[in-house]
């Protein structure tokens, strides 16, 4: 795309100067006789180039990036003020050393809640939404954030605002409350995140190929997990920040409309008197390759692949950093690449396409490259990808490919580095990480420098695919040609573990075999459900009545009408408040769709709604005599005042527990494991109001609660049986 607006404005500009040129070399009237015109190139026509080919490319102008002044406080405090008239504005970071590399292993995610938690906590004076309000009433904003080896703290306003704004900045700073009730908050979002965390094949691919290169005990491929979120506390977030939070760990970068030395004088008497602290010192970490092999992760709703090699990159101090700079955007910078042009363009194998041997300011980077394929070429795109490794080593670029690629990368500096606020962010890094000041002006040099035989010589020194650990996300299934073709194949686990540690099905409770006694108590709530004879009959159920859900928002009613096709099909018509929803689940596909518009539900809500389903009570009911399920009875429990039987249910891949009443065999609860919008939870339905309709008695009652809280109240109105089912009631509606 820059190529393409390069060349256009470039043409623009030609066309300007030659219609110029050819002005100013008009003979004038006076003379006597015209000098005879040169024959133009069948390419040029009245002096404008016919094809871009043609058009001649400038040599780039000397690169003066607008340095920032630098303040050195004498409490260690680093300030970069950078003007910048064009609007009035002013935008400003703070850059503190530590970040999540740097946290304990069973409390990852805690950088994360902290960078959260830090600006919605408020401070001690206000709270984060009083000062929520403030900001917007100015337009203004201050945020906090963090990442693998730092933490963030800036705000942005109008130039006429800064003085309400810088104060409310610094009160954050220095004092910051970390309101119980919000790290809860944030702590319930992250558990949404992890649940959610393997439906989406990129999100999937991006994780686990960060573990197979770094390891997954390297603070860099470590993710958050239930337990390690539940393991933090208000008192490690107020200890992290009083451990990092001082001058001499913090670079402070503003830019905006103001003069230099009436903001270095503001500045200073905010600063000036701060006392500095124990300097941040960064993590010593293990960096070793990776085990060569392919490496799968099985995800059977999809109908394409996502495919990674990977291995351990360079830090960006190596002096062969600019060369592999260049041999990167041959092999897979954009559209003009090998990769691009041959797996992509010419074989038709790719989605997208990308590779290169990544670089990082203190550690290794990832050497990566990946393909998204279609789920039939998945064999044939991880061959594609040999090839060209092989081919960068063995077929080293054309001078013409060299100088594409190096032209590529030096023209993308117009972007990079088109604002004095990008100017001053770069800086700030080469500050954070020890680099030489004038780095961005070498960069350019030394690109401008590299050779055919540097490419070819870092090719042959850093691509190795042989060492290289493949990672697949996709349906083997699927696979056009087995993997185990290309090599052994190690099959990767993504199950989330439990909030105790445990992966999830550990955690369920274990499938038992039936026992005598749970064979009698089946046949007992089979009995008070109207009998086997009665219930074989039952192919499919509606229902229709009211749900009301319940958040801490409040409870809102909706109307619903549900149609259960036996074993695991639901579609449901929802009406909330005059908003119509249409909810369908089976084992193939899940989706919703409002207003004319479908959304397909993530894997994970899928299975738990598939499942739910399985486990209707009238469906198990009819499997008390088939031997693929297991009763048991397995010890009471209390329920209000019954002393209920205890009678778990497993089969076709589902666990649940009945409490029944075992003096007549009707149906209390049912309790599962499930995943909730905060993740695991254990799921509780209550049963009540049992009336018959046809001989069969029906629960009119239904309360449904997660981790010991209400989340529906359900009040069913009519029951009808084997009603007409449409099976296109099941399908995706057209968009």
């Amino acid at each position: 795309m820059f190529k393409q607006r390069f060349a256009a404005l470039t043409t623009g500009a030609l066309i300007a100067i030659s219609s110029l040129g050819s002005f100013a070399q008009e003979p004038s009237k006076t003379s006597p006789s015209p000098a005879p015109k040169k024959q133009e190139s069948p390419a040029v026509r009245n002096g404008i180039p016919q094809s871009w080919k043609q058009v001649p490319i400038p040599q780039l102008p000397k690169f003066s990036p607008q340095e920032p002044v630098r303040v050195a406080l004498p409490n260690g405090l680093v300030i970069f003020l950078q003007p910048n008239h064009e609007l009035p504005l002013i935008d400003a970071t703070m850059r503190i050393r530590g970040g999540s590399r740097a946290e304990p292993a069973e409390k990852t995610g805690m950088l994360d809640i902290y960078g959260e938690v830090w600006r919605t906590g408020g401070t001690e004076k206000r709270t984060g939404d009083q000062m929520d309000d403030l900001l917007e009433a100015r337009a203004a904003k201050v945020e906090t954030g963090s990442n693998a080896d730092s933490t963030f703290i800036s705000f942005s306003c109008l130039k006429q605002d800064f003085d309400p704004v810088f104060q409310m900045f610094v009160e954050l700073l220095q004092h910051p409350a970390f309101r119980e009730e919000k790290l809860d908050l944030a702590k319930k979002q992250m558990n949404t995140d992890i649940a959610r965390r393997n439906d989406d094949t990129d999100s999937i691919a991006g994780r686990e190929s960060v573990k197979l290169a770094y390891g997954p005990k390297n603070p860099y491929a470590r993710v958050a997990e239930y337990a390690t979120v539940a393991a933090v506390t208000r008192e490690d977030l107020l200890n992290w920040h009083k451990q990092h939070i001082a001058p001499n760990n913090i670079l402070f970068g503003i830019t905006g409309d103001f003069d230099p030395k009436e903001m270095e004088a503001k500045l200073r008497q905010a600063f000036d008197s701060w006392q500095k602290g124990q300097p941040v010192e960064s993590p010593k970490i293990d960096f070793t390759p990776p085990k060569p092999g392919i490496y799968l992760v099985t995800k059977s709703d999809v109908n394409q692949s996502d495919v990674r090699m990977v291995g351990l990159g360079i830090e960006r101090k190596n002096p062969d950093y600019f060369s592999l700079v260049v041999m990167n955007e041959v092999l897979g910078g954009g559209f003009a690449s090998r990769l691009f042009s041959n797996l992509r363009t010419k074989e038709g194998l790719a989605y997208s396409v990308y590779g290169g041997i990544g670089s990082a300011w203190d550690h290794p980077g990832i050497a990566e490259v990946g393909i998204g394929t279609k789920s039939g070429t998945t064999a044939q795109a991880i061959q594609g990808l040999w090839q060209q490794l092989d081919e960068i080593k063995t077929s080293p670029p054309t001078q013409a490919e060299l100088q594409r690629a190096k032209d590529s990368i030096l023209n993308s500096f117009i972007f990079r580095f088109d604002t004095p606020g990008k100017v001053l962010r770069e800086r700030m890094a080469y500050e954070y990480y020890g680099f030489p000041s004038d780095w961005l002006e070498r960069y350019r040099t030394a690109i401008d420098k590299v050779t055919v035989e540097d490419v070819k010589r870092v090719a042959e020194k850093y691509v190795h695919k042989e060492q290289l650990a493949v990672l697949v996300v996709g349906n083997p299934e699927e696979f056009g040609k087995p993997l185990n073709t290309l090599g052994a194949v190690t099959n990767v686990d993504i199950t989330i573990p439990s909030a105790s540690g445990e992966k999830a099905e550990q955690a369920s409770e274990k499938p038992v075999e039936t026992n005598p006694e749970g064979k009698a108590l089946a046949a007992k709530v089979v009995q008070f459900l109207g009998g086997a004879q009665k219930l074989q009959t039952i192919k499919a159920l509606r229902f229709q009545g009211t749900s009301t859900r319940v958040s801490p928002q409040g409870e809102i009613p909706i109307e619903t009408e549900t149609t259960l096709e036996f074993p695991d099909k639901l579609a449901a018509n929802l009406n909330a408040m005059g908003t119509a929803v249409k909810i369908v689940i089976t084992p193939n596909a899940a989706f919703q769709s409002m207003g004319g518009q479908v959304r397909e539900m993530p894997s994970s809500m899928r299975a738990d709604a598939v499942q739910t389903t399985r486990q209707q009570v009238y469906n198990l009911a009819q499997h008390a005599e088939d031997p693929k399920y297991a009763f048991a009875a397995t010890g009471t429990e209390k329920v209000g005042t019954v002393d209920a039987a205890v009678l778990q249910i497993s089969g076709d891949g589902s666990i649940v527990r009945w409490l029944v009443n075992p003096a007549t065999g009707e149906l209390l609860q049912a309790i599962s494991d499930a995943t909730g919008q905060q993740g695991p939870t254990k799921r509780v339905i209550q049963f009540g109001d049992w009336k018959n309709v046809d001989g069969i008695n029906f629960y009119n009652q239904r309360t449904v609660s997660e981790n010991g809280n209400v989340v529906a109240k359900d009040t069913i109105k009519t029951w009808t049986i084997n009603p007409t089912v449409d099976p296109k009631m099941f399908e995706k509606p057209a968009q």
